[in-house]
Protein backbone atom coordinates (compact mmCIF):
# COMPACT_ATOMS: atom_id res chain seq x y z
CA UNK A 1 0.00 0.00 0.00
CA UNK A 2 1.16 3.50 -0.70
CA UNK A 3 0.18 7.04 0.08
CA UNK A 4 -1.98 8.24 -2.82
CA UNK A 5 -0.50 11.67 -3.39
CA UNK A 6 -0.61 11.60 -7.19
CA UNK A 7 -3.92 12.64 -8.72
CA UNK A 8 -3.36 11.36 -12.25
CA UNK A 9 -4.20 7.65 -12.29
CA UNK A 10 -2.63 5.50 -14.97
CA UNK A 11 -5.20 2.76 -14.40
CA UNK A 12 -8.61 2.25 -12.92
CA UNK A 13 -8.80 1.97 -9.16
CA UNK A 14 -11.34 -0.14 -7.34
CA UNK A 15 -13.20 1.90 -4.74
CA UNK A 16 -15.90 1.52 -2.10
CA UNK A 17 -18.29 4.39 -1.43
CA UNK A 18 -20.80 4.58 1.43
CA UNK A 19 -24.24 6.15 0.92
CA UNK A 20 -26.53 7.66 3.54
CA UNK A 21 -29.71 9.76 3.47
CA UNK A 22 -32.38 10.87 5.93
CA UNK A 23 -33.98 13.89 4.24
CA UNK A 24 -36.62 13.83 1.50
CA UNK A 25 -37.18 10.71 -0.62
CA UNK A 26 -34.21 8.76 0.67
CA UNK A 27 -34.38 5.97 -1.90
CA UNK A 28 -34.73 8.41 -4.79
CA UNK A 29 -31.70 10.26 -3.44
CA UNK A 30 -29.76 6.98 -3.70
CA UNK A 31 -31.02 6.30 -7.23
CA UNK A 32 -30.08 9.79 -8.38
CA UNK A 33 -26.67 9.56 -6.72
CA UNK A 34 -25.94 6.29 -8.56
CA UNK A 35 -26.89 7.86 -11.88
CA UNK A 36 -24.68 10.88 -11.22
CA UNK A 37 -21.79 8.64 -10.14
CA UNK A 38 -21.96 6.89 -13.50
CA UNK A 39 -21.90 10.22 -15.33
CA UNK A 40 -18.92 11.30 -13.21
CA UNK A 41 -16.78 8.33 -14.25
CA UNK A 42 -17.56 5.87 -11.45
CA UNK A 43 -18.54 2.46 -12.81
CA UNK A 44 -20.52 0.75 -10.05
CA UNK A 45 -20.23 -3.04 -10.11
CA UNK A 46 -21.67 -4.12 -6.76
CA UNK A 47 -24.19 -2.87 -4.24
CA UNK A 48 -24.76 -3.63 -0.59
CA UNK A 49 -28.12 -4.38 0.93
CA UNK A 50 -30.27 -1.47 2.06
CA UNK A 51 -30.40 -0.66 5.77
CA UNK A 52 -32.74 1.59 7.70
CA UNK A 53 -30.84 2.72 10.77
CA UNK A 54 -31.25 4.91 13.81
CA UNK A 55 -29.22 8.14 13.67
CA UNK A 56 -25.84 8.14 15.38
CA UNK A 57 -24.12 10.93 17.32
CA UNK A 58 -26.98 13.43 16.77
CA UNK A 59 -30.02 11.33 17.64
CA UNK A 60 -32.84 13.90 17.33
CA UNK A 61 -33.34 13.43 13.56
CA UNK A 62 -35.09 11.03 11.16
CA UNK A 63 -33.87 7.50 10.50
CA UNK A 64 -31.25 6.99 7.80
CA UNK A 65 -31.06 4.76 4.79
CA UNK A 66 -27.56 3.35 4.42
CA UNK A 67 -25.79 1.24 1.83
CA UNK A 68 -22.48 1.01 -0.02
CA UNK A 69 -21.33 0.46 -3.57
CA UNK A 70 -18.17 -0.89 -5.10
CA UNK A 71 -16.81 0.07 -8.48
CA UNK A 72 -13.98 1.38 -10.62
CA UNK A 73 -12.81 4.87 -11.51
CA UNK A 74 -9.87 6.59 -13.16
CA UNK A 75 -10.40 9.66 -10.98
CA UNK A 76 -7.66 10.38 -8.48
CA UNK A 77 -8.69 10.25 -4.81
CA UNK A 78 -9.16 14.01 -4.45
CA UNK A 79 -10.84 14.20 -7.85
CA UNK A 80 -13.19 11.48 -6.68
CA UNK A 81 -13.88 13.42 -3.49
CA UNK A 82 -14.68 16.50 -5.57
CA UNK A 83 -17.03 14.55 -7.81
CA UNK A 84 -18.89 13.14 -4.80
CA UNK A 85 -19.14 16.56 -3.13
CA UNK A 86 -20.64 17.95 -6.33
CA UNK A 87 -23.21 15.14 -6.40
CA UNK A 88 -24.11 15.91 -2.78
CA UNK A 89 -24.57 19.59 -3.66
CA UNK A 90 -26.60 18.79 -6.78
CA UNK A 91 -28.93 16.64 -4.67
CA UNK A 92 -29.57 19.45 -2.21
CA UNK A 93 -27.12 18.83 0.58
CA UNK A 94 -26.26 21.98 2.48
CA UNK A 95 -23.72 22.76 5.17
CA UNK A 96 -25.45 21.90 8.42
CA UNK A 97 -24.44 20.56 11.80
CA UNK A 98 -21.93 17.71 11.74
CA UNK A 99 -23.64 14.31 11.72
CA UNK A 100 -26.94 16.14 11.24
CA UNK A 101 -29.70 15.57 8.65
CA UNK A 102 -28.66 15.37 5.03
CA UNK A 103 -30.30 14.53 1.70
CA UNK A 104 -27.25 12.49 0.69
CA UNK A 105 -23.92 11.61 2.24
CA UNK A 106 -21.21 10.00 0.11
CA UNK A 107 -18.00 8.84 1.78
CA UNK A 108 -14.97 7.14 0.23
CA UNK A 109 -14.24 4.06 2.34
CA UNK A 110 -11.45 2.55 0.22
CA UNK A 111 -9.46 3.68 -2.82
CA UNK A 112 -7.49 0.92 -4.51
CA UNK A 113 -4.70 -0.34 -2.27
CA UNK A 114 -3.86 3.21 -1.15
CA UNK A 115 -3.90 5.04 2.13
CA UNK A 116 -4.70 8.74 1.82
CA UNK A 117 -4.08 11.31 4.53
CA UNK A 118 -4.56 14.97 3.68
CA UNK A 119 -6.25 18.01 5.16
CA UNK A 120 -9.65 17.15 3.68
CA UNK A 121 -9.47 13.42 2.92
CA UNK A 122 -8.60 10.32 4.94
CA UNK A 123 -8.77 6.83 3.42
CA UNK A 124 -9.72 4.40 4.85
CA UNK A 125 -12.48 6.54 6.31
CA UNK A 126 -11.48 7.08 9.92
CA UNK A 127 -14.77 6.04 11.55
CA UNK A 128 -15.46 2.85 9.58
CA UNK A 129 -14.48 0.61 12.46
CA UNK A 130 -17.00 1.98 14.96
CA UNK A 131 -20.07 2.25 12.73
CA UNK A 132 -22.30 -0.80 12.19
CA UNK A 133 -24.34 1.17 9.64
CA UNK A 134 -21.17 1.51 7.54
CA UNK A 135 -19.68 -1.92 8.20
CA UNK A 136 -22.84 -3.89 7.32
CA UNK A 137 -23.10 -2.65 3.70
CA UNK A 138 -19.30 -2.66 3.38
CA UNK A 139 -19.27 -6.37 4.18
CA UNK A 140 -22.09 -6.82 1.64
CA UNK A 141 -19.97 -5.59 -1.30
CA UNK A 142 -17.31 -8.18 -0.48
CA UNK A 143 -17.38 -11.91 -1.03
CA UNK A 144 -16.44 -14.42 1.63
CA UNK A 145 -13.63 -15.38 -0.75
CA UNK A 146 -10.89 -12.75 -0.96
CA UNK A 147 -10.86 -12.42 -4.72
CA UNK A 148 -7.92 -10.12 -5.49
CA UNK A 149 -5.01 -8.15 -4.03
CA UNK A 150 -7.07 -4.98 -3.70
CA UNK A 151 -9.65 -6.68 -1.50
CA UNK A 152 -6.84 -8.30 0.49
CA UNK A 153 -5.42 -4.83 1.14
CA UNK A 154 -8.78 -3.61 2.43
CA UNK A 155 -8.81 -6.46 4.92
CA UNK A 156 -5.23 -5.69 5.99
CA UNK A 157 -6.11 -2.03 6.60
CA UNK A 158 -8.46 -3.13 9.38
CA UNK A 159 -5.41 -4.19 11.45
CA UNK A 160 -7.20 -7.34 12.60
CA UNK A 161 -5.94 -10.79 11.62
CA UNK A 162 -9.47 -11.70 10.54
CA UNK A 163 -9.72 -8.57 8.43
CA UNK A 164 -12.97 -6.69 7.92
CA UNK A 165 -14.96 -9.78 8.85
CA UNK A 166 -13.44 -9.71 12.35
CA UNK A 167 -14.25 -5.99 12.68
CA UNK A 168 -17.88 -6.71 11.77
CA UNK A 169 -18.09 -9.65 14.17
CA UNK A 170 -16.67 -7.56 17.02
CA UNK A 171 -19.39 -4.96 16.43
CA UNK A 172 -22.02 -7.69 16.67
CA UNK A 173 -22.25 -8.85 13.06
CA UNK A 174 -25.46 -10.45 11.83
CA UNK A 175 -26.90 -10.41 15.36
CA UNK A 176 -27.41 -6.64 14.94
CA UNK A 177 -29.74 -7.02 11.96
CA UNK A 178 -33.41 -6.76 12.83
CA UNK A 179 -32.74 -5.27 16.24
CA UNK A 180 -33.79 -1.78 17.28
CA UNK A 181 -31.87 0.69 15.21
CA UNK A 182 -30.89 -1.47 12.22
CA UNK A 183 -33.16 -3.21 9.72
CA UNK A 184 -32.23 -4.80 6.39
CA UNK A 185 -35.00 -3.71 4.01
CA UNK A 186 -36.14 -4.08 0.41
CA UNK A 187 -37.94 -1.17 -1.29
CA UNK A 188 -41.26 -2.24 -2.79
CA UNK A 189 -44.14 0.00 -3.78
CA UNK A 190 -43.94 3.02 -1.53
CA UNK A 191 -42.65 1.05 1.44
CA UNK A 192 -39.45 -0.37 2.87
CA UNK A 193 -40.15 -4.03 3.50
CA UNK A 194 -38.38 -5.70 6.42
CA UNK A 195 -38.45 -9.14 4.82
CA UNK A 196 -36.40 -10.86 7.53
CA UNK A 197 -38.77 -10.33 10.46
CA UNK A 198 -41.09 -13.14 9.32
CA UNK A 199 -41.42 -15.53 6.39
CA UNK A 200 -43.69 -14.04 3.72
CA UNK A 201 -46.25 -15.95 1.68
CA UNK A 202 -46.59 -15.46 -2.08
CA UNK A 203 -49.96 -16.75 -3.25
CA UNK A 204 -50.08 -18.12 -6.80
CA UNK A 205 -52.78 -16.97 -9.23
CA UNK A 206 -52.48 -18.83 -12.54
CA UNK A 207 -54.29 -17.14 -15.41
CA UNK A 208 -53.48 -19.90 -17.88
CA UNK A 209 -55.60 -22.68 -19.36
CA UNK A 210 -52.78 -25.23 -19.09
CA UNK A 211 -51.01 -24.84 -15.73
CA UNK A 212 -50.25 -28.19 -14.10
CA UNK A 213 -52.18 -27.44 -10.90
CA UNK A 214 -55.19 -25.23 -11.57
CA UNK A 215 -55.16 -24.35 -15.27
CA UNK A 216 -58.32 -22.57 -16.44
CA UNK A 217 -59.86 -21.96 -13.01
CA UNK A 218 -59.03 -18.26 -12.68
CA UNK A 219 -59.13 -16.86 -16.19
CA UNK A 220 -62.36 -14.94 -15.60
CA UNK A 221 -62.20 -11.63 -13.75
CA UNK A 222 -64.84 -12.75 -11.24
CA UNK A 223 -63.03 -15.98 -10.31
CA UNK A 224 -59.68 -14.20 -10.11
CA UNK A 225 -61.03 -11.51 -7.78
CA UNK A 226 -62.60 -14.14 -5.52
CA UNK A 227 -59.37 -16.15 -5.36
CA UNK A 228 -57.23 -13.09 -4.58
CA UNK A 229 -59.64 -12.10 -1.82
CA UNK A 230 -59.48 -15.61 -0.38
CA UNK A 231 -55.67 -15.79 -0.50
CA UNK A 232 -55.32 -12.42 1.22
CA UNK A 233 -57.82 -13.43 3.93
CA UNK A 234 -55.82 -16.63 4.49
CA UNK A 235 -52.52 -14.83 4.98
CA UNK A 236 -50.91 -14.05 1.61
CA UNK A 237 -48.45 -11.14 1.66
CA UNK A 238 -47.84 -11.14 -2.11
CA UNK A 239 -50.10 -12.17 -4.99
CA UNK A 240 -48.15 -13.56 -7.97
CA UNK A 241 -50.00 -13.31 -11.28
CA UNK A 242 -48.85 -15.70 -14.01
CA UNK A 243 -50.27 -15.71 -17.52
CA UNK A 244 -47.71 -18.05 -19.11
CA UNK A 245 -47.42 -21.70 -18.08
CA UNK A 246 -43.88 -22.76 -17.16
CA UNK A 247 -44.65 -26.42 -16.49
CA UNK A 248 -42.31 -28.87 -18.24
CA UNK A 249 -42.90 -28.97 -22.02
CA UNK A 250 -45.40 -26.08 -21.88
CA UNK A 251 -45.98 -24.34 -25.21
CA UNK A 252 -44.62 -20.80 -25.05
CA UNK A 253 -46.99 -17.98 -25.95
CA UNK A 254 -46.10 -14.51 -27.21
CA UNK A 255 -45.80 -11.43 -24.99
CA UNK A 256 -48.93 -10.05 -26.65
CA UNK A 257 -51.02 -13.11 -25.77
CA UNK A 258 -49.62 -13.12 -22.25
CA UNK A 259 -50.62 -9.47 -21.81
CA UNK A 260 -54.14 -10.18 -23.11
CA UNK A 261 -54.58 -12.73 -20.32
CA UNK A 262 -52.81 -10.69 -17.65
CA UNK A 263 -53.81 -7.05 -17.84
CA UNK A 264 -57.61 -7.34 -17.29
CA UNK A 265 -57.04 -9.41 -14.15
CA UNK A 266 -54.22 -7.19 -12.89
CA UNK A 267 -56.35 -4.07 -13.26
CA UNK A 268 -59.26 -5.77 -11.52
CA UNK A 269 -57.32 -6.85 -8.42
CA UNK A 270 -54.64 -4.19 -7.93
CA UNK A 271 -56.76 -1.83 -5.80
CA UNK A 272 -57.88 -4.65 -3.51
CA UNK A 273 -54.28 -5.82 -3.05
CA UNK A 274 -53.02 -2.32 -2.25
CA UNK A 275 -55.92 -1.52 0.10
CA UNK A 276 -55.02 -4.63 2.10
CA UNK A 277 -51.39 -3.51 2.33
CA UNK A 278 -50.18 -6.43 0.20
CA UNK A 279 -47.95 -6.59 -2.87
CA UNK A 280 -48.65 -7.60 -6.46
CA UNK A 281 -46.09 -9.59 -8.45
CA UNK A 282 -46.06 -10.56 -12.13
CA UNK A 283 -44.58 -13.93 -13.10
CA UNK A 284 -43.03 -13.43 -16.56
CA UNK A 285 -39.80 -13.85 -18.48
CA UNK A 286 -40.73 -11.24 -21.11
CA UNK A 287 -39.47 -7.69 -20.59
CA UNK A 288 -42.44 -6.28 -22.53
CA UNK A 289 -44.87 -7.98 -20.14
CA UNK A 290 -42.87 -6.82 -17.12
CA UNK A 291 -42.89 -3.23 -18.35
CA UNK A 292 -46.62 -3.12 -19.02
CA UNK A 293 -47.51 -4.93 -15.79
CA UNK A 294 -45.53 -2.51 -13.63
CA UNK A 295 -47.08 0.44 -15.48
CA UNK A 296 -50.50 -1.03 -14.63
CA UNK A 297 -49.71 -1.47 -10.93
CA UNK A 298 -47.53 -4.55 -10.32
CA UNK A 299 -44.96 -3.97 -7.57
CA UNK A 300 -42.36 -6.59 -8.52
CA UNK A 301 -41.28 -8.98 -11.28
CA UNK A 302 -40.77 -12.74 -10.83
CA UNK A 303 -38.63 -14.12 -13.69
CA UNK A 304 -38.20 -17.90 -13.83
CA UNK A 305 -35.43 -17.51 -16.40
CA UNK A 306 -33.21 -15.15 -14.40
CA UNK A 307 -32.96 -12.93 -17.47
CA UNK A 308 -31.87 -15.70 -19.82
CA UNK A 309 -34.91 -15.76 -22.12
CA UNK A 310 -35.13 -12.03 -22.86
CA UNK A 311 -31.86 -10.08 -23.28
CA UNK A 312 -33.65 -6.81 -22.51
CA UNK A 313 -35.08 -7.91 -19.15
CA UNK A 314 -32.28 -6.54 -16.96
CA UNK A 315 -32.35 -3.14 -18.68
CA UNK A 316 -36.10 -2.89 -18.28
CA UNK A 317 -36.02 -3.85 -14.59
CA UNK A 318 -33.18 -1.40 -13.94
CA UNK A 319 -35.30 1.36 -15.44
CA UNK A 320 -38.47 0.34 -13.56
CA UNK A 321 -36.65 0.29 -10.20
CA UNK A 322 -38.77 -2.56 -8.82
CA UNK A 323 -37.79 -5.74 -6.95
CA UNK A 324 -36.68 -8.57 -9.21
CA UNK A 325 -36.91 -12.29 -8.45
CA UNK A 326 -34.12 -14.09 -10.31
CA UNK A 327 -34.73 -17.83 -10.48
CA UNK A 328 -32.29 -20.55 -11.44
CA UNK A 329 -33.22 -22.57 -14.50
CA UNK A 330 -31.20 -24.17 -17.27
CA UNK A 331 -32.72 -23.97 -20.74
CA UNK A 332 -36.41 -23.03 -21.02
CA UNK A 333 -39.62 -24.82 -19.99
CA UNK A 334 -39.48 -27.00 -23.12
CA UNK A 335 -35.88 -28.13 -22.53
CA UNK A 336 -35.25 -27.71 -18.80
CA UNK A 337 -35.79 -31.40 -17.99
CA UNK A 338 -33.51 -32.64 -20.78
CA UNK A 339 -30.70 -34.89 -19.51
CA UNK A 340 -27.97 -32.30 -20.15
CA UNK A 341 -29.80 -29.76 -17.97
CA UNK A 342 -30.07 -32.25 -15.10
CA UNK A 343 -26.34 -32.94 -15.01
CA UNK A 344 -24.87 -31.67 -11.72
CA UNK A 345 -21.84 -32.82 -9.76
CA UNK A 346 -23.01 -30.86 -6.69
CA UNK A 347 -26.44 -29.34 -7.24
CA UNK A 348 -26.39 -26.85 -4.34
CA UNK A 349 -22.92 -25.59 -5.17
CA UNK A 350 -23.63 -25.28 -8.89
CA UNK A 351 -27.07 -23.72 -8.47
CA UNK A 352 -25.57 -21.16 -6.05
CA UNK A 353 -22.69 -20.42 -8.42
CA UNK A 354 -24.86 -20.13 -11.53
CA UNK A 355 -27.44 -18.03 -9.72
CA UNK A 356 -24.79 -15.67 -8.36
CA UNK A 357 -23.39 -15.16 -11.86
CA UNK A 358 -26.82 -14.17 -13.14
CA UNK A 359 -27.68 -11.78 -10.35
CA UNK A 360 -24.24 -10.18 -10.46
CA UNK A 361 -24.85 -9.70 -14.17
CA UNK A 362 -28.09 -7.93 -13.27
CA UNK A 363 -26.14 -5.67 -10.91
CA UNK A 364 -23.75 -4.65 -13.67
CA UNK A 365 -26.73 -3.53 -15.77
CA UNK A 366 -28.05 -1.40 -12.91
CA UNK A 367 -30.30 -3.54 -10.70
CA UNK A 368 -28.87 -3.00 -7.20
CA UNK A 369 -28.54 -5.93 -4.81
CA UNK A 370 -31.08 -4.26 -2.54
CA UNK A 371 -33.77 -4.98 -5.18
CA UNK A 372 -32.83 -8.61 -5.95
CA UNK A 373 -34.54 -11.75 -4.60
CA UNK A 374 -32.93 -15.11 -5.37
CA UNK A 375 -34.82 -18.34 -6.10
CA UNK A 376 -32.95 -21.69 -6.53
CA UNK A 377 -35.67 -22.96 -8.87
CA UNK A 378 -37.11 -26.08 -7.27
CA UNK A 379 -38.67 -28.16 -10.04
CA UNK A 380 -36.86 -26.35 -12.83
CA UNK A 381 -34.04 -28.33 -14.47
CA UNK A 382 -33.82 -30.58 -11.40
CA UNK A 383 -34.89 -34.16 -10.74
CA UNK A 384 -36.50 -35.41 -7.54
CA UNK A 385 -33.25 -36.11 -5.73
CA UNK A 386 -31.84 -32.71 -6.71
CA UNK A 387 -35.00 -30.92 -5.56
CA UNK A 388 -34.65 -32.57 -2.15
CA UNK A 389 -30.99 -31.60 -1.96
CA UNK A 390 -31.89 -27.97 -2.69
CA UNK A 391 -34.71 -27.96 -0.16
CA UNK A 392 -32.31 -29.25 2.50
CA UNK A 393 -29.38 -27.19 1.27
CA UNK A 394 -30.62 -23.59 1.23
CA UNK A 395 -27.87 -22.50 3.62
CA UNK A 396 -25.26 -24.03 1.29
CA UNK A 397 -26.76 -22.14 -1.65
CA UNK A 398 -26.61 -18.87 0.30
CA UNK A 399 -23.02 -19.60 1.22
CA UNK A 400 -22.10 -20.27 -2.41
CA UNK A 401 -23.69 -17.00 -3.54
CA UNK A 402 -21.90 -15.24 -0.68
CA UNK A 403 -18.49 -16.40 -1.87
CA UNK A 404 -18.71 -13.73 -4.54
CA UNK A 405 -21.23 -11.30 -3.02
CA UNK A 406 -22.27 -11.34 0.62
CA UNK A 407 -24.92 -8.73 -0.17
CA UNK A 408 -26.65 -11.10 -2.56
CA UNK A 409 -26.01 -14.02 -0.21
CA UNK A 410 -27.63 -12.06 2.63
CA UNK A 411 -30.60 -11.04 0.49
CA UNK A 412 -34.12 -12.54 0.40
CA UNK A 413 -34.43 -16.17 -0.70
CA UNK A 414 -37.65 -17.45 -2.29
CA UNK A 415 -38.66 -21.08 -2.77
CA UNK A 416 -41.56 -22.60 -4.71
CA UNK A 417 -42.04 -26.35 -4.08
CA UNK A 418 -45.84 -26.12 -4.12
CA UNK A 419 -47.56 -29.12 -5.71
CA UNK A 420 -44.48 -29.88 -7.81
CA UNK A 421 -43.98 -33.22 -9.55
CA UNK A 422 -41.23 -34.38 -7.17
CA UNK A 423 -43.83 -34.40 -4.38
CA UNK A 424 -46.04 -36.62 -6.54
CA UNK A 425 -43.19 -39.06 -7.11
CA UNK A 426 -42.33 -39.30 -3.42
CA UNK A 427 -45.90 -39.45 -2.08
CA UNK A 428 -47.60 -41.20 -5.00
CA UNK A 429 -50.04 -38.34 -5.58
CA UNK A 430 -50.65 -37.97 -9.34
CA UNK A 431 -53.37 -35.33 -8.82
CA UNK A 432 -51.72 -31.95 -8.17
CA UNK A 433 -54.31 -30.69 -5.66
CA UNK A 434 -53.71 -33.79 -3.51
CA UNK A 435 -50.08 -32.73 -2.93
CA UNK A 436 -50.92 -30.00 -0.41
CA UNK A 437 -49.91 -32.01 2.69
CA UNK A 438 -46.56 -32.76 1.06
CA UNK A 439 -46.28 -29.07 0.12
CA UNK A 440 -46.81 -28.14 3.78
CA UNK A 441 -43.94 -30.44 4.76
CA UNK A 442 -41.70 -28.97 2.05
CA UNK A 443 -42.55 -25.40 3.06
CA UNK A 444 -41.79 -26.16 6.71
CA UNK A 445 -38.40 -27.58 5.77
CA UNK A 446 -37.71 -24.52 3.62
CA UNK A 447 -38.60 -22.05 6.37
CA UNK A 448 -36.38 -23.90 8.86
CA UNK A 449 -33.63 -23.88 6.21
CA UNK A 450 -33.73 -20.12 5.80
CA UNK A 451 -36.28 -19.29 3.10
CA UNK A 452 -37.73 -15.79 3.43
CA UNK A 453 -40.57 -16.09 0.91
CA UNK A 454 -42.58 -19.20 0.03
CA UNK A 455 -44.63 -19.36 -3.17
CA UNK A 456 -47.72 -21.55 -2.73
CA UNK A 457 -51.15 -22.47 -4.11
CA UNK A 458 -52.84 -23.38 -0.80
CA UNK A 459 -52.26 -20.27 1.30
CA UNK A 460 -54.34 -21.35 4.30
CA UNK A 461 -52.46 -24.54 5.10
CA UNK A 462 -49.04 -23.16 4.19
CA UNK A 463 -49.69 -20.09 6.35
CA UNK A 464 -49.94 -22.37 9.36
CA UNK A 465 -46.74 -24.13 8.35
CA UNK A 466 -44.96 -20.77 8.05
CA UNK A 467 -46.23 -19.62 11.45
CA UNK A 468 -44.98 -22.81 13.06
CA UNK A 469 -41.61 -22.60 11.32
CA UNK A 470 -41.18 -18.95 12.32
CA UNK A 471 -42.13 -19.74 15.92
CA UNK A 472 -39.55 -22.52 15.99
CA UNK A 473 -36.97 -20.03 14.74
CA UNK A 474 -38.27 -17.43 17.22
CA UNK A 475 -38.85 -14.95 14.40
CA UNK A 476 -42.32 -13.97 15.51
CA UNK A 477 -41.63 -13.48 19.19
CA UNK A 478 -44.01 -16.31 20.08
CA UNK A 479 -43.39 -17.78 23.53
CA UNK A 480 -45.23 -20.45 25.40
Amino acid sequence: MSDASVEVCSKEQEVVIALGSNVGDRLDNFDQALQLMKKSGINVTRHGCLYETAPAYVTDQPEFLNSAVRGFTKLGPHELLGALKKIEKDLGRTNGIRYGPRSIDLDILFYGTHRVSSENLTIPHERIWERPFVMAPLIDVLGSNVENDTVASWHSLSRFTGGLFEVWDKLGGESLIGKDGMRRVLPIGNRLWDWSCKTSIMGILNLTPDSFSDGGKFQSVENAIAQVHQMISEGADIIDLGAQSTRPMATLISPEEELERLIPILEAVKDMVEEEGKFLSVDTFYSKVALEAVKKGAHMVNDVSGGQLDPNMFNVIAGLKVPYVSMHMRGDPTTMQNPENLNYDDVCKQVGSELSSRVMGAELIGIPAWRIISDPGIGFSKNTKQNLEILMGLKRIRKEIGKRSLGLGNGPLLIGPSRKRFLAEICDRPVATERDPATVAAITAGVLGGANIVRVHNVRDCSDAVKLGDAMLEKTGYSA
